[in-house]
């Protein structure tokens, strides 16, 4: 229900991804009569790998994380969550309140032994045509060296198991590569990082996320978040700019038609829709966060996320490594 566009976009998204997904069920949980007449809009019913999971309430995207987890109980949100808890499902995605969803999750689904606070980890495009996963997101304005250092246990795992890559790199963000750089906090998160038994490759500044030199990195929620909404933010003046000077004159527009398959191509690997689908990592159980704006390919991404999570055990990873001696 929740995101800019709610069920239009949720519904059909499901839809789509349940045809392309043989061995998945999906629930669509949220407001019966808004589902069902989107559901019906499209020819579609529910039937036994698709079904309605009517929820009373909806948490609005600007409404306090606290009163949403006090004063809603019945919320769709809620009541997803609850499904994972559960076990009647395996993962919860989401387009609403950031907040609300990352403090409703914490409080039904608990956090895993040894993780202080859940942290939210996505991907971003690197030059080297993959993908370098960044945490925490946003979830952690202020974080201690030990935390960051879960951080790091937790973006190693979710890699190792996703992609397959058993030793991921994982990179601290600073402000300089050299080891006397950075604050208290930082530096002494590069020493438990270091003895942590993860493959550190050390500090790393903010164009190494793009030119992708580790798999993971790692950094405080007012960081990441930061470096987020900036890359964005360049991503679409990039476009922009693009537009601006190909449309200056005939010539241009010319050139611009020649130039329309590279260009294609470009916007295709610079879409964030293409990348949709944080992950709340820490908890004890699968939730992931698709950005409020997603159009239904994009939150189709969030739900290929959270199935993929699914099937190479997330959670199961990060308690695994949690166990062994030496870790965070």
């Amino acid at each position: 229900m929740g995101g800019d566009h709610g069920p239009h976009v949720t519904v059909p998204a499901a839809l789509r991804f349940a045809r392309g997904q043989a061995g998945v069920s999906v629930i669509l949980v949220g407001q019966g009569v808004a589902i069902e007449r989107e559901l019906s809009a499209r020819g579609a019913q529910p039937d036994a790998r698709l079904r309605v999971q009517h929820a009373a309430e909806v948490v609005a995207m600007d409404e306090p994380p606290v009163q949403a987890l006090r004063f809603k109980k019945l919320s769709s949100m809620r009541v997803a969550v609850n499904l994972v808890k559960s076990g009647e499902a395996q993962a919860c995605v989401s387009a609403g309140n950031t907040g609300a969803l990352m403090a409703i999750s914490r409080f039904v689904l608990k956090t895993l032994p040894g993780i202080d606070r859940p942290a939210i980890a996505a991907v971003l495009p690197n030059v080297r045509g993959g993908f370098t996963t960044v945490l925490d997101l946003g979830a952690n304005v202020d974080c201690t060296p030990e935390q960051l250092t879960q951080f790091g246990l937790m973006g190693a795992m979710l890699v190792a198991a996703t992609e397959h890559n058993e030793r991921p790199s994982v990179g601290l963000l600073n402000i300089g590569i050299e080891d006397i750089k950075g604050n208290d906090t930082v530096k002494r998160a590069a020493d438990l990082l270091r003895a942590s038994g993860l493959n550190f490759y050390g500090n790393v500044e903010g164009d190494d996320i793009f030119k992708g030199t580790t798999d993971v990195v790692v950094c405080d929620g007012f960081v990441g978040n930061s470096v987020l909404k900036a890359s964005e933010g360049v991503a679409k003046m990039i476009v922009a700019f693009l537009k601006q000077e190909f449309s200056r004159n005939a010539l241009r527009k010319l050139s611009a038609l020649a130039a329309m398959p590279v260009l294609k191509a470009m916007k295709a690997r610079m879409d964030p829709g293409r990348y949709n689908g944080a992950s709340l990592l820490g908890l004890r159980g699968i939730v992931i966060k698709s950005h409020g704006s997603a159009d239904a390919h994009a939150f189709g991404q969030a739900l290929a996320r959270a199935a993929d999570e699914v099937r190479n055990d997330v959670v199961a990873r990060i308690t695994h490594r949690l166990a062994q001696p030496g870790s965070a």
